[in-house]
């Protein structure tokens, strides 16, 4: 019997090698062939690139570690440039197959004058939607504000601000379908609510000349809320991405805010190693699945496999759209679906790695410095999310153990607000009344 059990165990664990040398195996084969066809776009696209604007668009495929590319950051925003952005290995760009080419200039161009201050690639949407901003001489993120109803006499007081951050290629659409529209009447008439279009997303400005790092997406939000509408003080709502611009937000108005409630926050203490890569690995690991998943890799790792989804998807969002109205048989389309293709490249590329990956880098200060000031921190994370995993709540929690952990059982990233958008918004309006005063001391 026992004879029978250890060959039993033997067996199983010989299949279980098996199929993870098999799947190893397949997945780097898949991942080598993507380092290929990566840096065979790259070929492709300097040569379309010069043809079609005059010079080729610089790219990160190059040995130069250093700088920004395109960056208008400005003063330090070079240390903002995340690591990960010529830190991510490429087989084929490593064995000098891009050295030829980066020398290289088309013939009949030289010489010829190129003009680089134009807002959009040719291989980016030139829809009325997406480059209405583009006439904006001041330009200032799209802002849905939704004022305090009128309340009587009585009882009538300066209403509280809270402002909410979106996630990753989505939008302020993200809070007002849920959020927004489920609002009790107190709600309603004690704050005034702010959902904001990060840059380069939604209908928001999506400047080429631009790197997208922290102090670029902070400063927009103080050009676009904070300065126009003077607030004095605020709560904080964000979700996944924007939890680490919401951080560096409050780390920055310390003696401004009143709450901060942060969804999915994607954080990994920089003490392990380098903060950026391991944000980059962890949350982009390279997986054929989930689908989720591997999409992600493909998207984070590869920037000019990436350029080819949003030339496909995102310049052509508007057919997409129509496809999906017929498929459905629907009028309209749900948010989401909608928000996914309203982004450039560029702007969802630098987002991605100086925002969450570089962003990293920054977190354990601005964490360091809200546990000094008793700084107000709610978590919310379903226990199912599989973009941002669980341990970078506890990781939170662990850096700040006054901040508050509520983990919401078969919820995955989207889900822990999405389906449950009534007990979502009574759980916020239960923060902000209990956070209501500057003053108040915590539990």
């Amino acid at each position: 019997m026992s004879t029978s059990t250890d060959m039993d165990g033997r067996t199983h664990r010989s299949r279980a090698g098996t199929r993870h040398f098999v799947i190893s195996l397949l997945t780097s084969l898949v991942f080598l062939f993507l380092d290929f066809l990566d840096a065979s776009l790259c070929v492709l696209y300097r040569f379309l690139d010069a043809f079609l604007e005059g010079k080729p668009s610089p790219c990160y495929c190059g040995e130069n570690r250093g700088g920004a590319r395109g960056g208008a950051s400005g003063g330090d925003g070079e240390s903002e440039v995340s690591e990960t952005l010529y830190g991510r290995r490429n087989v084929f760009r490593e064995m000098g197959m891009l050295r030829l080419v980066e020398r290289w200039e088309p013939a009949g161009l030289a010489g010829k004058a190129v003009v680089m201050n134009h807002r959009r690639r040719w291989s980016d949407c030139g829809c009325d939607s997406c480059v209405s901003w583009a006439g904006d001489s001041a330009l200032k993120l799209h802002v849905v504000v939704q004022e305090p109803l009128e309340a009587s006499a009585r009882v009538k007081k300066a209403p509280e601000n809270v402002i909410f951050l979106h996630g990753f290629l989505s939008s302020s659409s993200f809070w007002t379908e849920t959020v927004f529209a489920n609002l009790s009447g107190s709600a309603r008439t004690n704050y005034r609510f702010f959902a904001v279009d990060l840059l380069g997303f939604g209908r928001s400005p999506k400047p080429r000349d631009c790197a997208y790092t922290l102090k670029d997406h902070l400063g927009m939000i103080e050009k676009s809320v904070i300065i126009p509408y003077e607030l004095n003080s605020f709560h904080l709502v964000a979700h996944s991405m924007g939890c680490v611009i919401t951080l560096a937000l409050a780390a920055k108005y310390t003696k401004s805010v009143k709450s901060i409630t942060l969804i999915a926050p994607p954080y990994f203490p920089s003490w392990k190693s380098n903060a950026s890569l391991t944000a980059l690995e962890k949350l982009a690991e390279k997986r054929l699945w989930p689908p989720l998943l591997f999409g992600s890799a493909v998207m984070s790792w590869y920037e000019h496999l990436g350029r080819c989804v949003c030339f496909l998807l995102c310049r052509n969002h508007r057919t997409w759209e129509r496809i999906l109205k017929l498929l459905t048989w629907r009028s309209e389309l749900h948010f989401a679906a909608i928000d996914l293709t309203r982004h450039t490249h560029h702007s969802a590329w630098h987002t991605m790695h100086n925002v969450i990956c570089g962003g990293a880098k920054f977190v354990d200060d601005y964490l360091e410095g809200l546990r000094k000031s008793r700084a107000r921190i709610v978590i919310i994370h379903g226990d199912r999310d599989e973009v941002v995993p669980l341990e970078c709540s506890n990781n939170i929690k662990m850096k700040i153990p006054h901040a508050e952990v509520d983990i919401i059982p078969n919820a995955d990233h989207t889900r822990v607000i999405l389906g449950r958008e009534q007990a979502f918004t009574r759980k916020l309006e239960h923060v902000w009344a209990k956070f209501a005063s500057l003053g108040q001391e915590l539990d």
